[in-house]
């Protein structure tokens, strides 16, 4: 069960919209949710809100909008386009290329990006490609490497540790985590990173002299 400060099990969805155009206004404390159209997004919300808020589907791709959903009128969990999937028409990747990029780069409320990969392969140019965007964004990223329980555990933290190198060489603000939706792996330490960006880092109170 998880373990945070925030009750994500609130969450509730607000608005599909095409563009940052069609969002909420643009206040208060975004979360995004992004990744390859078979890295497990959708399992990962579902998992952090114990309640089937995003569509899982078999047919990569099939979050074509900016899906919005609301833990209280200023905290907000997005959505975002998957990326990546073969099949999906040239015009459409465009188009999904131009609203995460316009995202990134232009939404104010947006305080954390947390990136799904496939643990079995991740880094991929698609994923270079928006981690790197949100890092000349200055945005604070969570590497979330998802299907974890496909590894055995030796191999699980032979692949977190090369990942965690690899982005180490950019030099910023980026934690990395092994995940599975299935097993409740690194479930905890999502909750905590999204706690962290909402309300800021936890501070454990000092006892007063009264009650030491």
């Amino acid at each position: 069960m998880l373990k945070s400060r925030i009750k994500y099990n609130t969450a509730s969805f607000i608005t599909s919209a095409p563009d940052i155009s069609k969002l909420p206004l643009d206040e208060g404390i975004e979360v995004a949710f992004a990744g390859r159209s078979n890295a497990g997004k959708s399992s990962a919300l579902n998992a952090l809100t114990d309640q089937k808020l995003a569509r899982t589907s078999k047919t990569p791709g099939r979050t074509q909008l900016i899906n919005t959903f609301e833990l209280d009128e200023q905290k907000r969990l997005i959505d975002l386009p998957g990326y990546g999937f073969a099949k999906v028409p040239i015009e459409m990747k465009k188009k999904w290329q131009r609203s995460l990029g316009e995202y990134l780069q232009k939404r104010k409320s947006l305080k954390g990006l947390v990136v799904l990969m496939d643990i079995r392969h991740p880094l991929k140019d698609l994923d270079m490609d928006l981690i790197n965007w949100a890092v000349d964004s200055k945005i604070p990223i969570l590497a979330l490497l998802t299907k974890a329980d496909k590894l055995k555990q030796g191999k699980r933290k032979a692949e977190v540790l090369q990942v965690r190198r690899k982005l180490a060489e950019l030099d910023a603000d980026i934690t990395v985590h092994a995940f599975s939706s299935l097993k409740g792996i690194g479930l905890n330490e999502l909750g905590w990173k999204l706690d962290d960006w909402y309300l800021g880092p936890f501070v454990k109170e000092e006892p007063t002299q009264d009650q030491a």
